[in-house]
């Protein structure tokens, strides 16, 4: 029982108090996790009756959190009654679901008062667990249905009732209980607890290892470790500042030490730790709600996003890596970095769950099931060692650990459900689309420039999934008006809702990074958007080239990825000024030239004359670039010698 004890803090509570909140937590989290596991094994619940059970028992696990963490009794206590109270919508619906079908969804007095105390519970617990802004979108969202016919013009419509309000958002699954809670309940918990579980189990050090097995004897191996370590921890759970406060706490001082500046050695492990968002299978669990909301399987949902994302973790490789011949940092003597096999032979068999979810995706089970069957594999494969053996009270910790985990996620997807709702039920949806296409007018350019402005705007400091529903709801669909395919609109959109993570001004990423270092926020922010520029162009990229989200013919694709990766090689060497040797100013201007080249050729249709002809001539700029460097090497290597 004593790691019960530990999943909240004791703080202010008394000590029957705060037992009483983990048992009451520890309960939820664990009929929680058994709902969601039984619906995704046998699919026997309908869809209402899934949400709004998880709604209810996600919701009121929340209240509790954010209860124990008030000082005062006097703002503890309403919280407490809130959470219980919202724990009665979902047993409601399940016992009276057919009531509500015969009398067609008309809303009584009782669905009214379950519907105020839902809206007031989820908007509490995202003021807590999201911020401001989504309590601000949830609020303006019911406003708008109450009061529509208050505004004048194109934008009003004639207002609704309380009760054809409460019937849309909260007797059908078009609200709270719509598609994006929906994917909550059926594959981010269930992916959640996967990745929280082999976390604990110790696989995190296990990718650190294995990164500096493969890098460490290399010159700037300890920042190439964190670039490989990073990506492959936050792949798993999804969050850029996480991935920074667990591998960089190793990576950063690993990194000073060997010569990194204390603002690039932050600026390294913030970019590659938001990698983890792009990078399937998970992508912060964007992967799931991206299959749901465009209807495409979540298998091609992932195989797109790959080559955007090893691109990315490309141009971290290759700046991290000119760095540290640019400033000649010492190399590591090889004492510290342990072999790779001697890594896979201790605790390789901890990997075998992530080569088990890849095997049950390709050979046709759901994403459910799959994270279902992995997660039984990890629990079976923990009980190998003493030191990943978990007992009852352990697994208790790591479900409560995994609902905390997920609660930004449910409260973000009640409000943008309550968003669809209301945008749907009053028509606004295609007129935000329409405003778009109005200022862009036949120009995709400005298109996209006007998209992207929005949807970083809408995505600071939100969380991964939260920025993409919002963006999904508000943004995607002007892109897709204009003719886009469907998934190069909502990548685009996902990119910049996430590129905040490192960039001015919330960047919490390179924040979190920076106090770790020692170094300056601001400064640290600046090196993480040099070093994650993919981040910034890769968008445009894909929208131009969809090959590089493997829509097209294998040679197109092929082709298209040859000159993304070419072209980030050349600006990424450019940019920083060095590549065998430092860079003179024609071998600098060749690789621009070469990096131009191939991004117009991308611009370009694939296999057209003019588009194979920039790639071939950016080839041979970056030939001559790299010929002149390793000539004159070899020339001042020689007289060295002599």
């Amino acid at each position: 029982m004593a790691s019960i004890w530990k999943t909240l803090p004791e703080g202010t509570l008394g000590r029957y108090e705060h037992r009483a909140v983990c048992v009451i937590l520890a309960v939820l989290a664990c009929a929680a996790t058994v709902l969601v596991i039984h619906s995704a094994w046998t699919g026997s619940l309908t869809a209402l009756l899934l949400r709004s059970l998880f709604f209810s028992l996600m919701t009121s696990a929340g209240l509790f959190i954010v209860s124990a963490g008030r000082t005062k009794l006097t703002y503890r206590v309403p919280i407490y009654l809130l959470a219980a109270v919202v724990l009665i919508p979902g047993p409601y619906l399940y016992i009276n679901y057919m009531a509500i079908i015969f009398s067609g969804g008309i809303a009584s007095t009782t669905h009214m008062a379950l519907f105020v105390v839902s809206v007031v519970a989820v908007l509490t617990l995202a003021r807590f667990t999201v911020g401001w802004v989504m309590v601000g979108l949830g609020v303006a969202a019911l406003a708008y249905a109450f009061l529509g016919d208050l505004i004048p013009g194109v934008y009003g419509h004639g207002g609704y009732s309380l009760g054809r309000i409460t019937s849309n958002l909260f007797l059908r699954t078009e609200g709270i209980f719509g598609l994006p809670m929906g994917v909550a309940a059926q594959y981010i918990l269930l992916f959640s607890l996967l990745g929280t579980l082999l976390l604990r189990t110790g696989l995190g050090q296990v990718f650190v290892d294995l990164a500096h097995a493969l890098t460490g004897r290399i010159q700037g191996g300890p920042a190439l470790t964190a670039v490989v370590s990073s990506t492959m921890f936050s792949s798993i759970n999804g969050s850029a500042v996480a991935g920074v406060v667990t591998t960089g706490t190793f990576t950063i001082p690993l990194m000073k030490r060997t010569g990194y500046r204390p603002k690039v050695a932050a600026a390294i492990e913030a970019a590659a730790s938001s990698a983890g968002q792009i990078m399937p299978p998970v992508m912060g669990a964007a992967a799931f709600l991206m299959a749901e909301l465009t209807q495409t399987p979540y298998a091609t949902i992932a195989a797109a996003a790959l080559i955007p994302a090893l691109l990315y973790v490309f141009a971290l490789l290759v700046s991290v890596r000119l760095e540290a011949g640019k400033f000649n940092l010492a190399r590591s003597d090889g004492s510290d970095v342990p072999s790779l096999m001697s890594v896979l032979a201790g605790r390789g068999y901890m990997l075998l769950p992530l080569v088990a979810l890849v095997g049950f995706l390709v050979y046709g089970y759901t994403p459910a099931k799959a994270a279902v069957l992995c997660i039984a594999a990890t629990l079976i494969i923990s009980l190998i060692s003493d030191k990943t053996r978990l007992g009852p009270s352990a697994l208790v910790e790591v479900l409560v650990d995994t609902v905390r985990n997920v609660l930004p996620v449910v409260a973000a997807v009640a409000i943008a459900g309550m968003l669809i709702g209301v945008l749907t039920l009053t028509g606004m949806a295609l007129k935000i689309s329409g405003m778009i296409l109005d200022f862009g007018g036949d120009n995709l350019f400005l298109v996209l420039c006007l998209t992207m402005v929005a949807s970083f705007i809408l995505g600071l400091g939100m969380p991964t999934s939260a920025a993409y529903l919002l963006l999904a709801i508000l943004i995607a669909p002007a892109l897709e008006n204009f003719g886009l395919p469907i998934i190069a609109a909502h990548m685009f959109i996902f990119y910049y809702g996430l590129l905040s993570a490192i960039t001015p001004p919330v960047a919490l990423a390179a924040y979190a990074g920076a106090s770790i270092a020692g170094a300056s926020p601001n400064e640290t922010a600046i090196e993480a958007m040099r070093l994650g520029f993919v981040k910034v162009v890769a968008p445009f990229l894909f929208v131009y080239a969809p090959e590089l989200l493997l829509i097209g013919s294998p040679l197109e694709v092929c082709l298209a990825t040859y000159a993304a990766f070419a072209g980030v090689f050349a600006a990424g060497t450019a940019m920083t000024g060095w590549c065998i040797q430092p860079l003179g100013h024609i071998e600098r201007v060749a690789f621009w030239l070469s990096a131009a080249c191939f991004t117009y050729s991308l611009i370009l249709a694939q296999l057209a004359p003019l588009g194979l002809a920039a790639k071939v001539l950016g080839t041979v700029f970056l030939v001559f670039s790299l010929w002149r460097l390793w000539s004159s090497h070899d020339r001042r290597s020689a007289n060295l010698a002599s």
